[in-house]
């Protein structure tokens, strides 16, 4: 494994351009920032007003500033990967830095989508802002259950170690736990995070249930078999997990600007990506279920072996 690779979760889980772009690019800026000490929220923080910076600029028409903000947005998803790498290199990892990570992003792409509008609509279409309202729901929508579904896979067939996933339950208990007057900030951001995986959790049922029984029943580790089953429904998925993420919607952008017509970036959220994420949930369900009913007949064996024995 190479000092990069070391930086992942999982090799499958990237996709061709994290590996071959962003990975080399955010290492190196890692690596720039251990030596000198900056922490992983740093990096956050100074990756989101680049990102800012490069959503205000896409508000003018003018090719040079529309450049200008396509390389500061790749500059700033560079350091969206260096801080998770940051994080695993210094054994740093923690759910603020995970709750900043998705906060930046949305701030990111929020100076996006007003820009945009803006810019449509001193064109003449006030209803831009109407389209970019259900684009932005959508992408919040898409990347979130690209996440859940991509740390289901690392949790269920790398290692739960890689894994991110979590359960509602034991982020509202924890959120109960503190106090207004006491922990305000953590407080906050831990709401922030249990409405997220409550959202994970309404959108994937069957996925929710598969994950409660595996604690349940494994401790949370699904054995081999079941494993290598879970593996092979969802593998070939991971490539749409990619999609419904930053890269390709990404690309679609700097594709509109480019071409002088913003409004496209919309459209491509709302009907390739939210189509994409209609087939992922339909898929992902059912290979839950699938997995769900072998769970259910190991438990109905066990319940029948008890009985026997009493």
């Amino acid at each position: 494994m190479s000092l990069i690779e070391s930086t992942y979760k999982a090799r499958e889980t990237e996709e061709w351009l994290d590996i071959k772009f962003y990975r080399p690019l955010g290492y190196l800026i890692a690596r720039a920032c251990k030596k000198i000490k900056v922490t992983p929220n740093a990096i956050s923080f100074t990756g989101m007003f680049l990102g800012v910076l490069a959503g205000w600029l896409f508000y003018y028409s003018e090719f040079r500033l529309t450049l200008a903000g396509i390389l500061l947005l790749i500059v700033s998803e560079a350091m969206d990967s260096a801080d998770g790498q940051l994080a695993r290199m210094t054994n740093r990892k923690s759910r603020f830095g995970r709750v900043l990570d998705g906060f930046v992003t949305n701030i990111i792409f929020l100076s996006i989508y007003i820009s945009l509008c803006l810019r449509t609509a001193l064109e003449g279409s006030q209803l831009v802002w109407l389209v970019a309202l259900l684009s932005a729901l959508s992408h919040s929508l898409q990347s979130a259950v690209a996440d859940h579904y991509r740390n289901g896979y690392l949790h269920f067939v790398v290692s739960p170690g890689k894994s991110e996933l979590d359960m509602a339950e034991r982020i509202g208990s924890q959120y109960r736990r503190l106090k207004w007057k006491k922990e305000p900030f953590q407080k906050f951001w831990t709401l922030l995070y249990l409405n997220y995986t409550r959202e994970q959790e309404m959108i994937s049922p069957k996925f929710s249930e598969l994950r409660q029984k595996t604690e349940e029943f494994f401790d949370g580790i699904l054995p081999q078999r079941l494993s290598q089953m879970y593996s092979e429904y969802t593998f070939r998925q991971i490539k749409f997990y990619n999609i419904l993420t930053t890269n390709t919607r990404m690309i679609c952008l700097f594709v509109s600007l480019i071409i002088g017509i913003p409004w496209i970036y919309f459209a491509f959220e709302i009907l390739v990506l939210n189509g994409l994420l209609l087939h992922v949930v339909i898929y992902h369900e059912m290979a839950s279920d699938s997995v769900l009913k072998k769970i259910k007949l190991f438990e109905k064996e066990k319940q029948e072996e008890e009985i026997t024995v009493c």
